[in-house]
């Protein structure tokens, strides 16, 4: 059946949800805003009344906030909140502590312990473990598993069976998500390179916090629309988040401002 058809459900397993998510974020940017919104909240409205259902307050509210605007942006973690699924499956995104950028920023550097700049799916499952025991949560292995897959399909944009920072990073509410903010300021390699090495004043490999505040300062002035450099401290702090004890290495900027390259 299709996407349209999973909304019909009384309750939607965690692959349904998969599916309803890819249907709908058709550009794959990770969260669903402008047309794409309007035609899952139409959908879904016809999907309930098709089902004899109402909407659920929780869907009603939803509806009332994103069916007028045409700049609203929902991601993962509001989709879940809305759609009647899977009890457990729903643990990650209702439970979880990571409740801001920089809690995440934390979370991942503690499992990206090998700076590679992405979790293979043993580190995923350790990683949402993790998340389920903040939250007081038990859960059987076979369990943590099979969500550990499913969490992978939903996430790994470029199917490399890993992911990156920013795509884990889906499993923030949309407004939480620091690195949507620099989606759009990303410099290829040699670019990043160039300012790397350009901020790194000393030579020694790292920047410190006061070169960072240099660099971002110059990103705020050159990307206006983008970033707001009344922000600068929230930026800076996030960052700083990946840093090792003070010192952000190059790759770990790189997650933030180095576009991939395929």
């Amino acid at each position: 059946p299709s996407a349209e058809a999973h909304l019909q459900g009384v309750e939607i397993s965690a692959a349904q949800f998969f599916e309803i998510w890819h249907h709908y974020d058709s550009d794959g940017n990770g969260y669903m805003d402008g047309k794409e919104l309007q035609n899952f909240i139409q959908e879904l409205q016809q999907a309930r009344k098709k089902a004899g259902l109402d909407l659920t307050p929780e869907m009603k509210a939803f509806v009332d906030q994103y069916g007028k605007t045409t700049d609203g942006k929902i991601g993962i973690v509001e989709l879940a909140q809305i759609l009647p699924t899977e009890e457990n499956f729903l643990l990650f995104f209702r439970c979880q502590q990571l409740k801001s950028s920089e809690d995440f920023m934390q979370t991942w550097r503690k499992y990206d312990s090998d700076h590679s700049g992405f979790i293979d799916s043993e580190e995923l499952k350790s990683f949402l473990k993790d998340l389920l025991q903040k939250a007081n949560k038990q859960i059987e292995d076979s369990k943590l598993t099979e969500y550990t897959e499913i969490m992978l399909r939903m996430f790994d944009a470029n199917n490399d069976g890993k992911l990156e920072l920013t795509e884990l990073a889906r499993l923030l509410p949309v407004q939480e998500n620091f690195l949507i903010k620099f989606q759009g300021v990303k410099m290829c390699a040699k670019e990043f390179n160039k300012a790397f090495e350009m901020y790194d004043q000393d030579g020694n490999g790292y920047i410190d916090e006061n070169e960072l505040d240099a660099l971002l300062k110059d990103l705020c002035e050159k990307n206006k629309k983008e970033l707001d450099i009344n922000n600068l401290a929230t930026y800076k702090k996030n960052i700083m988040a990946l840093s090792d004890g003070g010192k952000l290495y190059r790759a770990e900027l790189a997650l933030i401002l180095c576009a991939e390259e395929n």
